[in-house]
């Protein structure tokens, strides 16, 4: 089987992680603020807060923000549901954006449309990042999209604060993991007392001034992010040529091949295609992977997931451009270690099953 994506776990990794559990410090040491600090060079802010997940980066960051009920905050229609699932977790209210069809990132008209907003939440969807104009306060979902650029400037530097993810389908991973970026030192500050049970930052001695959660990160998964992180250069390069090498293989196909903009440098955290209209991606994704090829849809349509549907009465066609990418998007298979035979059997098989 050609996997759908497979983390890149080599002798460095495996070695920085033992070391780590060796050391006898398990949780929130050196390693941790290694791994911050390195990140922070990585994407061009003066501060880094590393977290136990990307939805807990989304999280601490609202929090941080003092974002709560009475707010209205403008996430796509689509995107992994925990874009959303953190707004309703601290009481705010959810304001749906349609996406544009081409680069699936939440739409200027739909964002101009969508009224008074405290907080705009973009995502970078699949690694290419989103460009809006808004006055509202800006938090970034680059859960996938580390190391991408945009018109010179890189991701998680463009608001207020940047979300990472290193789960294990991203360009680097420590299992689960996440981090805030920002360059508001008071805000960094607020959302590691928020990380860490709510006590202040350097206090001594301790003092709880937040009714924070307990989102650190451990001393081996900083270990692993530290050791990913030297590779990260090759890795990206990768998925990149990988990326190239699809849309040669798929030009003329009637596949729509993921579309970027001048002046965008993707990072490719999955590559995202278009099927043609009238082809159901349950059908190819059944047939490819019968064929030994694993595929997947890009990912979802959040109002129209249960819980979004029944509290907020949403329907199909009340977002048109989430409603046909839904319908039509499908993930294949990329990352380190798949060689061009292997991307030409993928493409192989998935005209195959779309032509059934």
């Amino acid at each position: 089987m050609i996997p759908l994506a497979r983390p890149v776990v080599e002798d460095d990794d495996r070695r920085a992680v033992i070391a780590a559990l060796d050391s006898g410090m398990l949780v929130q040491g050196a390693r941790v603020a290694t791994f911050e600090a390195l990140l922070a060079e990585v994407i061009g802010v003066t501060d880094v807060v590393a977290v136990s997940s990307g939805t807990a980066a989304l999280h601490l960051s609202l929090l941080a923000l003092g974002t709560g009920p009475g707010h209205r905050v403008a996430v796509p229609a689509y995107s992994w549901p925990a874009t959303a699932n953190v707004v309703e977790a601290v009481g705010a209210t959810p304001v749906f954006v349609d996406v544009d069809t081409q680069t699936y990132a939440m739409s200027q008209e739909g964002l101009d449309a969508a009224g008074p907003l405290d907080v705009v939440l973009p995502v970078h969807p699949f690694g290419q990042m989103a460009r809006m104009r808004t006055s509202s306060t800006v938090v970034e979902d680059a859960a996938c999209a580390l190391a991408a650029r945009r018109d010179g400037h890189a991701a998680g530097t463009l608001g207020r604060a940047g979300c990472f993810s290193f789960h294990p389908r991203k360009a680097i991973t420590t299992c689960e993991g996440g981090a805030v970026s920002t360059n508001d030192p008071l805000l960094a500050d607020r959302v590691r007392a928020w990380r860490n049970h709510g006590i202040a930052a350097g206090s001594s001695p301790t003092e709880f001034v937040l009714p924070g959660l307990n989102y650190r990160l451990t001393e081996m998964q900083a270990a692993l992010g530290a050791a990913q992180l030297s590779k990260l250069a090759r890795i990206l390069a990768s998925r990149r040529h990988q990326a190239a090498t699809y849309d040669e293989l798929l030009d003329g196909t009637g596949i729509q091949v993921p579309v970027v903009p001048p002046g965008s440098e993707p990072v490719y955290q999955s590559y995202v295609v278009l099927l043609p209209h009238g082809v159901s991606p349950s059908a190819v994704i059944a047939a490819t992977r019968a064929n030994g090829v694993e595929t997947q849809i890009g990912t979802w349509h959040i109002p129209l997931t249960r819980f979004y549907r029944e509290k907020y009465g949403f329907a199909r066609g009340d977002f048109p451009g989430t409603d046909e990418v839904f319908a039509r998007a499908l993930s294949l298979p990329l990352g380190l270690g798949l060689a061009e035979a292997d991307l030409k059997t993928v493409v192989a098989v998935l005209l195959e099953a779309v032509q059934r």
